[in-house]
């Protein structure tokens, strides 16, 4: 087990955003949290990276208890998170983008592996220009490519189809599966298109109202479950 979440609590002033949640992801896996927009599924993505702070709870990752570890801290033993929006620098190239998270990492560490250029060629030709001059596709290669670079042993991606063009979205998905199966990464993936999730996971975790609600292999991700959970 390499993460899991137990009776997870978290609340804005008076509104109660997550409530209870229980979450376990198996070392190895590629699952998905799916649900409705506004249920909570960012919040707990912020809230396993450290970024909010939860009311009550535990969350357990490769058994060690990191609820009350700081972001910086969750990234260094391992957790990779590329967030809803990619969040790059688009004033700085990429090269520099990549760059960023290299601090976390013991010095002797702190050089950009090859394996992502392997993953994305497109950013080698491209390592002198400004991020915000790359097309939404590039720009999501490049949010992940600086997540990998931290060479983490738990992926999370929020939304990474979010703006991207169809063609990209296929080549998103072979790179997560290829992460997923060849490379031994474990990934947790919040997305709303159910091709993409049947293509890349498999397992499923929904959410409702700030609650994991059904849980399953992806086969069993059948009409009647879309219909009670997903459907607006």
């Amino acid at each position: 087990m390499i993460l899991n979440i137990e009776k997870l609590n978290q609340s804005y002033g008076q509104s109660h955003t997550l409530r209870n949640v229980g979450l376990e992801i198996e070392q190895g896996s590629c699952v998905s949290l799916i649900g409705r927009n506004g249920v909570g599924k960012t919040t707990l993505l912020n809230c396993i990276m450290g970024l909010l702070p939860t009311d009550s709870g535990r969350i357990v990752y490769d058994g060690h208890d990191m609820t009350g570890l700081s972001a910086e801290r969750r990234a260094a033993i391992g957790v990779g998170y590329v967030p809803q929006g990619r969040m790059i620098f688009p004033l700085l190239t990429v090269e520099e983008n990549l760059q960023t998270g290299l601090g976390a990492l013991p010095p002797g560490d702190r050089h950009l592996p090859a394996s992502i250029f392997e993953l994305f060629p497109v950013l080698e030709t491209m390592m002198q220009r400004r991020g915000g001059d790359l097309s939404g596709g590039q720009q999501q290669q490049l949010a992940i490519a600086r997540a990998l670079v931290l060479r983490p042993k738990f992926l999370i991606l929020d939304e990474p189809t979010e703006g991207i063009q169809p063609n990209i979205v296929q080549e998103i998905a072979d790179v997560i599966v290829n992460l997923n199966t060849k490379l031994g990464l474990t990934v947790l993936v919040v997305e709303q298109k159910l091709p993409f999730v049947r293509r890349v996971a498999s397992h499923f975790h929904i959410m409702n109202k700030g609650a994991v609600v059904a849980t399953g292999a992806m086969s069993a991700l059948d009409e009647s479950v879309i219909a009670e959970h997903l459907s607006v």
